[in-house]
């Protein structure tokens, strides 16, 4: 799942020029991809690890319209990605970024 959701994201970010909207959206989800950056912004807690956080916390509460999500969340939590609710995302990004997770996970990007 994790190996899926990964190269999902990569193809992804390969589809879409520089300042696109999509590519913002995606931009918290890099950490999830890349561990070595997401311990950097997990000690200093910047807005983009706030924003993943607030992302993962929606998911979690999401389960129910989004089943997916819930083997991908536990192989978060095996690798130790922790979340908590910053409010620092708006309910529309929240929305559009489990939306695309979602979409990862059933292998929309997946080449």
């Amino acid at each position: 799942m994790y190996r899926i959701f990964c190269e999902s994201y990569l193809n992804f970010i390969k589809t879409f020029s520089d300042d696109s909207y999509r590519l913002t959206i995606a931009k918290p989800l890099e950490l999830i991809v890349d561990f070595n950056k997401y311990s950097k912004e997990k000690e200093n807690e910047s807005i983009l690890y706030k924003k993943l956080c607030d992302l993962i916390y929606f998911m979690y509460n999401n389960i129910s319209k989004f089943p997916k999500l819930k083997a991908f969340l536990w192989t978060l939590d095996a690798r130790n990605v922790v979340y908590k609710n910053y409010n620092v995302s708006s309910l529309e990004e929240l929305e559009e970024q489990t939306k695309l997770v979602n979409s990862f996970l059933k292998l929309a990007y997946w080449y």
